[in-house]
């Protein structure tokens, strides 16, 4: 249990949710999640434990849907992790932030990823399916009800599983990224939104309150949280 963070933070934004600040930095702090996340998000061991042995028909095109793309980096891992394990994987991504859309668009070209800008209630209406659903870093931006309506929605959306990775706030892991980010990252939001995410995250038990039934939350090294649900 957290000291310094003994209490999640409710009230204050990150920068980059702001709909005026500054279009330059927030590029740059979409171009620089790239890698942020290779570093910090663990991706590739989430792929080969839970996503690659799911996938054992040679045939099959499987389906993945990555909710909140944000700077897009974590479906573009997902179809080079794809092409490494010889795993046929069609990605759709969607963020509700039509910025996050356009940067994805004039930055990446013949991609095969499906980007768009819809949210997860939209597409359990339109009746879509998709084998994996996951999503990076999305859950500490949400309040109580709305995890519980995501992970809701996640769950009608996925065939196989949901797996969803974000951080778990902790005393430790904030004095960490203050240091690490001291001199570094000055031309985005990194340092200020990476600060304030670690505050807003949860911890295990209180994400633990939070879940639809037959979802499980553990905590995984360095600082994180795994929330997955699992069909037979």
């Amino acid at each position: 249990m957290p000291l310094f963070l003994r209490n999640r933070d409710t009230h204050t934004a990150e920068l980059m949710d702001s709909a005026d600040c500054n279009p330059v930095l927030l590029n740059n702090t979409y171009r620089h999640f790239t890698h942020i996340n290779r570093m910090l998000s663990g991706w590739e061991l989430l792929f080969h434990r839970y996503i690659a042995p799911r996938c054992t028909d040679d045939n099959k095109v499987y389906t993945l849907l990555d909710i909140g793309f944000g700077g897009g980096d974590i479906p573009l891992h997902m179809r080079e992790l794809a092409f490494k394990y010889g795993i046929k994987l069609q990605i759709t991504a969607i963020d509700t932030d039509p910025r996050a859309l356009l940067y994805v668009n004039t930055t990446f070209r013949n991609t095969g990823i499906s980007f768009q800008c819809i949210s997860e209630a939209d597409l359990v209406k339109e009746g879509e399916t998709y084998d994996f659903v996951i999503s990076n870093h999305l859950i500490h931006h949400l309040e109580g009800p709305e995890v519980t309506s995501l992970l809701t929605n996640a769950k009608k959306l996925a065939n196989e599983m949901v797996l969803f990775s974000d951080l778990c706030r902790s005393d430790i892991a904030w004095f960490l990224f203050n240091g690490l980010t001291l001199f570094s990252f000055r031309d985005s939001f990194i340092r200020y939104d990476g600060l304030t995410s670690i505050r807003r995250s949860y911890t295990v038990d209180e994400l633990q309150q939070l879940v639809p039934e037959g979802y499980r939350v553990e905590a995984t090294i360095p600082f994180r949280l795994l929330v997955t649900h699992m069909n037979p």
